[in-house]
């Protein structure tokens, strides 16, 4: 079969020990009916049982006529011991202890209990003792890092001398750092947040969409877009969905939905800024008051915060200690007013329709933390002079709009509005802005024809993974992130 060649390589010097190497392709023809038992599915009540296992080689320690292994798949790991018996012989130990780490394995063996709890595994009431190996695919024997200083928390073992990597070294071999527990429970909580954003409000009787990544025109109407060749003119990649979320309240959709990339060309080198992230968008008609928007939001992001799962989060925290997330039901909501009012009786000073800086941000979900036991809440109200030109002013106080923010751990996650749907309001609004009106025709003409009442914002996924596990840096939550020094892997 196709590959046999290098397995051929591999057991030339296995073949006079009487010990084979076997090709996969030529494992699944030689036994159809082999099943291959899951790793997190070893307990005691396998005990005594003989069984087929494939998984990682983590690590082997040769001890006379014995070695041990850590067989690993995924974020689970169970002990294996090939000793000198009946089943095996010295040259299939030593064949064993020579397997290089990382190295996938096919094992027969046979489950037995422990007398002692194996601390070191995730399977720590049983271990593996094998009666046969063979080599699926070889690692090489230089690892670009090693998976136990990858997961080694910042500064322990410093005094031994013991290494942990840096980020960019992790990034730069991202297959392996992400083959880490802490990386798979990151990506795993990842996909649990997408999963239940997506079924809470599928619930809630919105249609997810798909919109278009490429555009003819800057779609927050500002300057940072990636501009792309199109064929004989220019394009640019999507700053957000904006435009289309709204045009399908305008086609009468009601409640939409959307996860997809974002492209943002900040030349913004900081701890939460990336060039492409995934953005978790929403859009609605409401009947009588932009809140029922609001609440839709703050609804969806409480049983994202009540769904996740535990497991990952414990597996996060042993490298990365964090305080426990906290929130409330229903979620706090603060004026815009209430929160200059709070920032001014901590010395902070500053105009009352000022935006607020990120050093400000974090002050203020300090203040928030400590007076309401809270790290998630929306800020409303914000001054219409610091939000998009879209944004529908206050009718009772020009200075101030309908627009808000929600904040995790003091740093914003979203940013939204009810949005003008008014074509001449939302013309005399960009003129007012010096928006070119030519850039953003397509946009004012689908409110042309009767638009309802509507709301909505983007969440950035990675951003909302980053701050909920209590993390330092959103390249850690992005699987292959994009800034202004990165584009690859």
């Amino acid at each position: 079969p196709p590959g046999m060649e290098n397995v051929q390589q591999l057991s030339n010097d296995m073949q006079k020990k009487s010990f084979e190497v076997i090709n996969c392709v030529c494992l699944c023809l030689c036994e159809p009916d082999r099943v291959l038992v899951r790793v997190q599915d070893l307990t005691p009540e396998n005990a005594d049982q003989l069984i087929w296992l494939r998984a990682r080689v983590h690590t082997s320690r040769a001890k006379g006529k014995q070695c041990f292994l850590v067989l690993r798949q995924q974020q689970f790991n169970v002990q294996a011991l090939v000793a000198v018996g009946d089943r095996a012989s010295k040259q299939m130990v030593k064949f064993a202890a020579n397997i290089t780490k990382e190295s996938i394995v096919d094992v027969e063996a046979l489950v037995r209990k422990v007398e002692q709890k194996i601390e070191s595994c995730s399977q720590q009431d049983v271990e593996l003792h094998i009666e046969r190996i063979f080599v699926i695919s070889q690692a090489e024997p230089r690892l670009p890092l090693q998976l136990e200083d990858a997961v080694r928390p910042d500064g322990e073992g410093e005094e031994e001398g013991r290494a942990t990597v840096n980020q960019d070294t992790k990034l730069d071999n991202r297959v392996i750092d992400l083959r880490t527990t802490t990386s798979q429970a990151i990506f795993r909580l990842q996909s649990g947040v997408c999963q239940l954003f997506r079924e809470t409000l599928t619930k809630k009787g919105f249609v997810e969409i798909q919109t278009p990544k490429i555009i003819s025109a800057a779609s927050e109407g500002g300057a940072n877009v990636f501009t792309v060749s199109y064929f004989k003119t220019s394009a640019y990649l999507a700053q957000s969905p904006q435009l289309y979320k709204q045009m399908c309240i305008c086609a009468d959709f009601d409640k939409v939905f959307c996860v997809g990339p974002v492209f943002r060309a900040e030349d913004s080198n900081t701890h939460r800024h990336l060039t492409e992230f995934v953005g978790l968008d929403i859009e609605m008609a409401f009947s009588y008051h932009y809140h029922e928007v609001i609440d839709s939001i703050t609804d969806t992001m409480v049983q994202i915060f009540k769904g996740l799962f535990q497991t990952e989060i414990q597996t996060v925290n042993k490298q990365y200690p964090s305080e426990p997330f906290k929130f409330l039901e229903p979620t706090l909501r603060l004026e815009y007013t209430e929160a200059l009012a709070m920032l001014h009786e901590a010395g902070v000073e500053m105009g009352d329709e000022d935006d607020l800086s990120t050093p400000n941000e974090k002050l203020l979900g300090r203040l928030v933390k400590e007076k309401y036991d809270t790290d998630f809440y929306v800020l409303d109200k914000y001054p219409l002079a610091v939000r998009p030109f879209y944004t529908m002013p206050d009718p009772n106080n020009p200075k101030y709009s309908n627009s808000y923010d929600m904040f995790m751990r003091g740093e914003e996650i979203l940013s939204g509005a009810q949005r003008v749907h008014d074509a001449q309001m939302l013309t005399d609004r960009a003129i007012h802005h010096q928006i070119d009106l030519e850039k953003i025709k397509a946009y004012i003409d689908s409110f042309r024809y009767g638009a309802p009442p509507h709301g909505g914002g983007g969440i950035g996924l990675e951003r909302v993974c980053m701050l909920y596990l209590g993390l330092h840096n959103v390249r850690q939550t992005s699987m292959f992130p994009r800034d202004p020094k990165r584009l690859t892997p």
